[in-house]
């Protein structure tokens, strides 16, 4: 076993931790600041929550690249390519890019029928009334806490695994650097740390692919020597095809802590895409991100930041380039991790341990710091996003709809900020709550469309359709959530207990018990996800037909949406007006519908049935894959990197160049 662990002292835990978290928010305060003085940046209420609705396409597509790079998309990636091989990359990158890409479909919309929005549920209330707007605000909140959540767990347990700082610590001093930043520059310096942290998870991104891809270690596939390296996709191919080991029948079992043939997988072998459970997890994951998307305010606050010109291509820019962190880092890492046959236990592997393992093994004492780097830009850009989702959502449909209608600006930029740090500590507790009962990364990150899967229908159909009505979405949302729930504990209680073979039933196995082991069983994940999803949608369409064809429901009319939703701080957006019009925004939403559609129905139906033909990889067949990956690697970080520096190269001219002219414009329209 190479060996792996605790790579640097405790207080280098505890230093990183602190001194990044102060470094980038010093950072982003000093860029947010240049904005103000040489771009003509002003910070109002409306400007805290929608960065001046004007972001251009190449920070719109960096943010959602980061707001989607959780630490689940660096660990839990690599660790379901650990369980099920070269499959588990390609549906955890499949399965949660096309949410994104479906969701531009949503963000024109938004610039069609709700210019004014600053939140999603805003939307609702106008559309459907209080009772659907505490229930989406639920439905909301809970998507922010599960998503921060799993920041939390999967960032404190790589901490303490490399440095061995206490898990509790690292839970409340992560988030600690975000509430800075945020609070002090709104949704804007989001978007600039957002674009830092993309940057430098791409660079870490790089040099991990070429290592295992591009380094030769003369590493043969003699698994008796000792060797910490790989060098190509061939050799990769030569020792995952060693260390499995078939039994007489063909099927072994993977449990977390030996090597071998995996269960209901093709051949047993790690390079096939004929994988029960990796498909298993595909589904889960697929439903499960509909959820953080749809539900989530941070990618409804993206689309309403975005400019309507840059709405569309951004979501389909940032869904290409995301795809390639979870494909190209847990097909080098993740997959190195049995390649190199790095033997981790049960935790360790559902904690998400399998790439910092698998650094640490290759690249010493820097891949551990390296991998603890890019996590901490994972974790915190998130993060950001998440506080300043929180804060809106506090802000513009509590504050201002239930406490104080009449609020003015000032008070709601306040009430925005004082949540920032709310959230954040709050966010620490519960990072606290999900350790203590024993919830690691991979569980959470499967139950996710158990929790919320429910709302994603109704919500879609707020702003899809003129033919959902209020009793529809809110009978569907908590129907599906109950079907959900009850199916996911139904099957969980038929599960073994002891965890020994947590996948499939046998004459030795003990059942009848609902516990964190048996609930974390994939296939009661698994009927809980799609309960959640099929019910809601089956519920809220029977319930609207028979108030369409029984009660007195008419179509909705979108002009109540668009003129309903108002701003408290009047202002015209620096956005040109035929980028506003009805023909742009329609050629805007075809072309969307166009891309969306065709590359989601690409990922998850044309490209896994090639495959199908493929049965288990031969050494060209995953050459040719491996390459895949390490090209659209390069290829993203190049322009995720490069795309939105020269579109804001006139404010980087004007910084160096010690211009004040935007500012003095800006002023002088303030005053107009």
């Amino acid at each position: 076993r190479p060996g792996w662990g605790a790579v640097m002292p405790e207080y280098a835990g505890y230093l990183i931790v602190i001194l990044f978290g102060v470094f980038f928010s010093l950072v982003t305060s000093v860029m947010v600041w240049f904005e103000k003085t040489f771009g003509g940046l002003v910070i109002s209420s409306e400007h805290f929550n929608t960065a001046g609705r004007n972001v251009k396409t190449g920070l719109t597509a960096s943010v959602i690249v980061s707001q989607w790079t959780w630490a689940a998309t660096l660990l839990q990636s690599s660790n379901v390519a650990y369980l099920y091989g070269l499959s588990g990359p390609f549906w955890y990158a499949a399965g949660a890019s096309i949410q994104v890409l479906l969701f531009g479909i949503l963000a024109i919309e938004v610039k069609k029928k709700a210019p004014n929005m600053h939140t999603f549920l805003e939307m609702i209330d106008v559309r459907w009334g209080k009772p659907a707007h505490m229930t989406f605000l639920f439905f909301g909140f809970a998507t922010n806490l599960i998503v921060t959540g799993m920041l939390l767990l999967g960032g404190a347990a790589v901490v303490y695994q490399t440095s061995s700082m206490a898990t509790e610590a690292a839970l409340f001093l992560i988030p600690v650097g975000v509430i800075i930043y945020t609070m002090f520059g709104g949704l804007k310096a989001t978007f600039l740390a957002s674009y830092i942290h993309t940057a430098i998870i791409f660079v870490g991104l790089v040099i991990f692919v070429t290592y295992v891809y591009a380094v030769d270690g003369n590493c043969a596939a003699d698994m008796s020597k000792q060797c910490n390296s790989i060098g190509s996709a061939s050799i990769l191919w030569e020792r995952l095809t060693f260390v499995v080991r078939l039994d007489p029948n063909g099927v072994g079992a993977v449990n977390g802590a030996h090597h071998g043939p995996v269960a209901n997988n093709r051949g047993g072998s790690y390079l096939t895409m004929l994988s029960n459970d990796g498909l298993s997890f595909g589904v889960i994951n697929i439903i499960g991100n509909f959820g953080t998307v749809f539900v989530d305010q941070s990618y409804w606050q993206s689309a309403i930041a975005a400019r309507p010109a840059s709405a569309h291509k951004g979501y389909i820019l940032g869904g290409l380039v995301w795809f390639t962190i979870p494909m190209a880092l847990a097909t080098s890492l993740g997959l190195a991790s049995n390649a190199l046959n790095i033997k981790l236990s049960k935790d360790e592997a559902g904690s998400g341990l399998a790439p910092p393992a698998s650094a640490i093994v290759l690249l010493g004492q820097g891949g551990g710091v390296l991998i603890i780097i890019m996590l901490f830009m994972a974790i915190t850009s998130t993060g950001s996003a998440e506080c300043i989702a929180v804060s809106s959502l506090v802000a513009y449909d509590i504050y201002r709809k239930y406490i104080n209608p009449d609020c003015t600006g000032t008070q709601l930029l306040r009430v925005s900020r004082i949540m920032v740090v709310v959230y954040g500590l709050l966010s620490g507790f519960f990072g606290w709550f999900l350790y203590g009962v024993g919830a690691n990364l991979g569980w959470v990150y499967n139950f996710m469309g158990i929790m919320i899967g429910s709302a994603v229908l109704p919500v879609s159909f707020c702003i899809l359709t003129r033919y959902c009505t209020a009793k529809g979405a809110i009978a569907g949302a908590w129907g599906g959530m109950v079907c959900s729930f009850t199916t996911w504990l139904v099957i969980a209680s038929t599960r073994c207990v002891d965890g020994r073979n947590p996948e499939q039933i046998d004459e030795d196995c003990t059942t009848g018990t609902v516990d964190i082991v048996t609930t974390g069983n994939l296939y009661a994940q698994l009927g809980g996800n799609l309960m959640a999803i099929c019910m809601s949608g089956i519920i809220c369409m029977l319930v609207t037909l028979v108030e369409f064809k029984c009660g007195n429901a008419k179509p909705f009319d979108w002009d109540i949406l668009r003129t309903g939703i108002t701003r408290i701080e009047e202002g015209k957006d620096d956005v040109p007006d035929e980028e506003m019009s009805p023909e742009f925004l329609d050629k805007a939403g075809k072309w969307i519908q166009k891309w969306g559609v065709g590359l989601s129905i690409l990922l998850i139906f044309v490209w896994p049935l090639v495959t199908v033909c493929w049965g288990v990889f031969s050494k060209s067949l995953y050459t040719i894959w491996a390459s895949v990956a390490f090209v659209w690697g390069f290829v993203g970080a190049f322009v995720i990197i490069f795309l939105p520096v020269y579109e804001s190269s006139n404010t980087i001219l004007n910084v160096l160049m010690c211009n004040t002219s935007a500012k003095q414009a800006a002023s002088e329209t303030a005053k107009a």
